[in-house]
């Protein structure tokens, strides 16, 4: 055999042996790829979906899918065996009824955020509404809140009215929402006068405008915790995901949009 021809037969081997390298190590790499489901709390919808940019760019081989709703849906699907790889409520009943099954990994929970409740009505709303006691008014008609065995916004509305005096005699007034964001969306379409809110929530929107702030001790403690669900398929990945959230980019984040960051 030439010269030439040896270059041939040599640069065909080479050919050959990048092409089974790169049929060896492509698979590898797709293995490496991993998808976390994260349930989490209708009000953290926009924050959370901002933040990813910047997790996905540290953390290329890993991908979040969302699941948004009332708390205690997301953890009555995790009970009957959703995929979730973490979980984050908007009030800690929920996780303690997860961890006291043994459904979520108890080193991993803490308590990532805190909020506050707000009054709020339509932007273009003509009522002189500015404290809670006032929704007696006769010139208040509908009332939106989120329903209290199921949406954690609606519970701490609950525990707030009952604290002053006035739940009884605004029952017959309300409309419940299936998530803190339905109430919300009830109150910008105007088919409420008032609702009860988040404040992270009355932020997000120019139709509705917040006219008092709920004293926070006249409910319970607003926090969200997270934790890592057991049978997480990623658990690693889960863990680098929830650790994200604590990190300072995710806090200055959470703090641009009105949360409070646990200490």
């Amino acid at each position: 055999m030439n010269r030439r021809g040896l270059l041939v037969v040599l640069g065909l081997l080479a050919a050959l042996l990048l092409s089974a390298a790169l049929r060896f190590l492509l698979p590898s790499t797709q293995a490496e790829s991993t998808t976390l489901l994260v349930a989490a709390a209708a009000s953290l919808q926009n924050v959370l979906e901002e933040l990813d940019p910047s997790f996905e760019r540290g953390n290329s081989g890993i991908t979040i899918n969302y699941n948004f709703a009332a708390s205690s849906p997301l953890q009555q699907q995790i009970e009957q065996g959703a995929p979730v790889d973490v979980f984050i409520s908007a009030a800690a009943a929920q996780m303690d009824a997860l961890q006291t099954r043994n459904l979520i990994l108890p080193e991993t929970r803490r308590n990532l955020l805190t909020n506050e409740l707000v009054l709020i009505v339509p932007s273009r709303s003509t009522l002189e509404l500015s404290t809670f006691q006032q929704m007696t008014e006769a010139s208040i008609k509908r009332i939106a809140i989120g329903e209290p065995r199921s949406v954690p916004a609606g519970r701490y509305a609950q525990e707030l009215l009952e604290n002053l005096g006035i739940l009884e005699s605004l029952r017959s007034k309300f409309v419940y929402g299936n998530s803190v964001r339905s109430v919300l969306g009830t109150v910008e379409s105007g088919d409420a006068d008032a609702g009860i809110v988040y404040a992270t929530d009355a932020r997000i929107s120019d139709r509705v405008r917040p006219v008092a702030t709920a004293p926070r001790n006249l409910h319970s403690p607003i926090v969200y915790p997270i934790a890592v669900i057991r049978s997480s398929r990623h658990p690693q990945a889960a863990r680098t995901y929830a650790d994200f959230l604590s990190s300072p980019a995710a806090q200055a984040g959470f703090r641009q949009a009105g949360f409070g960051i646990t200490q």
